[in-house]
């Protein structure tokens, strides 16, 4: 078993798809297709159900799912560890939303660990811990989703503009509408991300301002949990616009009016910034220059 071979996995799990895999880790299909297969002829087991053009985890998939990617974080983690202790040097400290990082940040970091030879170490939290965390100096810098009150205490890079969607599956009652509102919510059964999450007090005012609480029935901050839920069709889920749900078994339905937001990264105001968040931002503005959209995160 080698270690590409379960990020490939990972990353198509993620993804939901070969093709999708294949093109955030800019590898052909074929090479993921090939990893894949060895790993379940070294396991004997089958990690996928193929179902004419959908792709499923079968239950010892799930299970090996966890267990695949706690390793490939752990990796990470080592290697951004001891490479900082071969070169001297500090890494940087980023936080990552667990959501939105595993969608394209692992690939921005990575082009930027070969430029500079400058060490990283990515940590999950959701937006509010990591804001706190960049406070207190424990992180250097954070991706976050910067939908919170205090936003101007921080320096600050925007990188992408996004609005929130209500995700249901195709056999929900609410499947064949063209968009929903807080009016209609008022007993159904929701999902948000995890309490550390920013999406809480924005999605929790537009209730109160109906005056309705919501029912939530789970908060994750694991795309592909959230989906399993929402597709037995008894819940619903916020998700940004930019989250690829596939389209057969899930509608995404606009929210209105609309919720707006942007992520972007934020570093502590009034001390002197490291050198090395300086690089980092500096090579960030670089590959992001050019038309408007994702360009820094994918």
């Amino acid at each position: 078993m080698k270690l590409n071979q379960l990020e490939y996995f990972c990353a198509v799990c993620r993804c939901h798809s070969i093709t999708r895999a294949a093109e955030t880790l800019y590898v052909t299909q074929p090479t993921i297709s090939v990893a894949i297969r060895e790993l379940e002829k070294e396991l004997h087991l089958h990690l996928f159900r193929h179902e004419k053009n959908r792709i499923y985890l079968t239950p010892e998939g799930e299970a090996f799912y966890r267990r695949a990617e706690a390793l490939v974080r752990e990796s990470r983690e080592m290697v951004a560890d001891f490479s900082a202790m071969g070169n001297r040097q500090t890494p940087l400290r980023v936080g990552i939303p667990p959501m939105m990082s595993t969608l394209f940040f692992p690939a921005l970091s990575d082009r930027f660990i070969e430029a500079t030879g400058q060490p990283v170490q990515l940590m999950e939290y959701g937006s509010v811990k990591a804001r706190d965390l960049v406070q207190s100096e424990e992180l250097d810098i954070a991706l976050v989703n910067m939908d919170f009150y205090n936003l101007d205490q921080f320096d600050s890079l925007v990188l992408m503009e996004d609005s929130y969607t209500y995700c249901v599956s195709r056999t929900h009652r609410f499947a064949g509408l063209p968009e929903i509102t807080f009016d209609m919510l008022g007993g159904e059964k929701i999902i948000l991300f995890n309490t550390d999450s920013v999406q809480n007090d924005t999605i929790f005012s537009r209730y109160r301002s109906q005056g309705l609480t919501p029912d939530v029935l789970l908060y994750s901050s694991q795309l592909y949990t959230i989906l399993n839920f929402v597709r037995s069709g008894c819940c619903g889920a916020f998700l940004f616009s930019s989250l690829a749900v596939n389209p057969r078994d899930f509608v995404q339905l606009p929210v209105k009016p609309e919720i707006p937001c942007r992520f972007g990264l934020i570093w502590k105001k009034g001390v002197l910034t490291p050198a090395r968040t300086t690089a980092f931002l500096d090579y960030v503005r670089t590959v992001s220059a050019g038309p408007p959209g994702t360009a820094a995160l994918s």
